[in-house]
């Protein structure tokens, strides 16, 4: 399914704006835990543990900041600059996820923004990149699949 290029409205991402970032942040490690804890080697992320690391859905208007702790990733609250901070829309971030788009190419075409510890970015890339994800298909998302399958 390709889903077709979409900008969150600026309204909706004015509000956002003004939330708190560690709600959402809690709720982001703990699905980064369970999409990605059993597929990446721990030891992979050694040089990562305990920096900041935020991610800016840029036209939403929400941020996230986690850290990698001794049980995977770990909310934290907004406070000093990132070491690590990745900034792209939700468009771009959803074509990282499903891997219809490499961060190479967002990159040189300035679509992803990657800010502070350049070779930090990499090990996060490279981690990323040797992890074998399932297949991701939004369709399973869609409400009368996900339906179906709670019924099934």
């Amino acid at each position: 399914m390709n889903l077709p290029a979409f900008n969150i409205p600026s309204p909706i991402a004015k509000a956002i704006s003004m939330l708190p970032t560690y709600p959402p942040s809690f709720v982001l490690s703990h699905v980064l835990n369970l999409a990605l804890g059993r597929l990446i080697d721990p030891a992979a992320l050694e040089p990562l543990r305990g920096k900041l690391i935020g991610i800016h859905v840029t036209d939403a208007g929400l941020k996230f900041f986690f850290s990698i702790g001794n049980k995977g990733f770990v909310a934290r609250k907004s406070g000093g600059t990132p070491d690590l901070a990745f900034s792209a829309t939700a468009h771009d971030f959803l074509l990282l996820a499903t891997r219809k788009e490499d961060p190479d190419t967002l990159f040189f075409s300035r679509r992803l923004l990657v800010e502070g510890d350049t070779e930090l970015g990499l090990i996060a890339k490279n981690t990323l990149d040797a992890v074998e994800m399932p297949r991701f298909d939004v369709a399973e998302l869609m409400p009368r699949k996900v339906l179906g399958r709670l019924f099934a």
